[in-house]
């Protein structure tokens, strides 16, 4: 988890960034001077944009030198009298993968922060955001006795459109990051992730918790019924004891979880094997073995809905034992049917 609240701003900037094809950018002078006011305002429009446990890091095909976000942030860490320089190199960077029509012209933010805490322990940040939307607001002024009203525009503090935090730490791997929610949920999140940070998800238990409970939930519900003769029940079934197994476990063993969720030899070799061609496909490594990120298993459980859809009549939701619902067909009405047993309605 990430708080701000020993944080401070050593350093910051505003530089406009537009769209590329209207040739918007427009680079600051010089560094904001900020009030203690403005500043605490600011740290908390920053930090509170910032909720996952699910971090990045910077990527790069070979030493770092061709990922522009990477050799800036580094160079700031190393010394910090380059910090305006660098917010340039930043902001043409951002303007030079601003070429969609779709990209919104606005404002890159651009802070140097110190004492953030994540996970415990405290580092220096680089902060990256864009301001793509303003919030209007009425501004009060007394004159004598009386109140005037202007109208004008800002940030909305309670919104943030684009967000990074880029950690002192972990430089060989590319730096621990964090993107901020609005990012990772909007449609454009290739623009500022792929593009302009070029970053991947960083292998923690975070990552590795959240794809092996996606892979088990495509295999019991894809590829599952394809090889093996199964019913909605079945498939149910499995899926309630995989997480369960999650949510009861601190650490994951691949035997173990197969031997103790799927229900005999053959399906376990093909998990296996769907894991190994998953991993293949994706150039993306699942782990044998890993501590298992209680954060990550709530998020993923909420997609393990175990349901059994009848038609457009009935949806049968599975919470327990499966050896309470029968499966048949009625030759009378020449049509399947469920039979759930039960003690008590409520």
């Amino acid at each position: 988890m990430i708080f701000g609240d020993c944080a401070r701003i050593k350093k910051c900037v505003i530089h406009k960034v537009g769209n590329k094809l209207e040739d918007e950018l427009l680079l600051s002078k010089d560094l904001m001077v900020l009030s203690d006011e403005v500043e605490a305002t600011l740290l908390r429009y920053i930090f509170n944009g910032f909720k996952a446990k699910e971090y990045y890091n910077l990527f790069t095909e070979d030493d770092f030198t061709d990922n522009n976000v990477y050799s800036s942030v580094a160079a700031i860490f190393d010394n910090n009298d380059s910090f305006y320089d660098e917010s340039v190199a930043l902001a043409r960077h951002l303007y030079s993968v601003s070429e969609s029509p779709k990209v919104l012209s606005g404002r890159l933010l651009v802070v140097h922060l110190e004492n953030c805490l994540v996970d415990g322990k405290t580092f220096e940040a680089i902060g990256l955001f864009k301001i793509e939307t303003s919030a209007p607001y009425m501004k009060l002024s007394l004159s004598g006795d009386n109140y005037g009203v202007e109208l004008d525009e800002g940030i909305a503090l309670d919104k943030m459109d684009k967000g990074c935090l880029i950690f002192n730490a972990e430089r060989e791997q590319g730096f621990w990051v964090a993107v901020s929610e609005s990012v990772r949920k909007a449609s454009d999140a290739e623009y500022w992730v792929d593009m302009f940070l070029n970053a991947q998800q960083r292998k923690d238990e975070y990552f590795q918790t959240q794809n092996i409970m996606a892979l088990c939930k495509n295999f019991v519900t894809e590829q599952l019924p394809e090889e093996f003769a199964v019913t909605k029940a079945d498939q149910a079934a499995i899926l309630n004891k995989s997480v369960q197994f999650f949510k009861e476990n601190d650490t994951f063993d691949m035997d173990t979880f197969a031997q103790e969720i799927m229900p005999d030899s053959q399906v376990v070799e093909s998990f296996k094997t769907y894991k190994d061609s998953f991993e293949q496909e994706t150039e993306m490594k699942i782990e044998d073995n890993f501590n298992i990120s209680e954060t990550a298993v709530k998020k993923q459980s909420k997609a393990f809905k175990s349901v059994i859809k009848l038609d457009k009549n009935f949806h049968v939701y599975v919470h327990g034992d499966t050896k309470f619902i029968e499966k048949g067909f009625d030759d009378g009405v020449n049509m399947n049917y469920y039979r759930l047993y039960f003690n008590d309605e409520e």
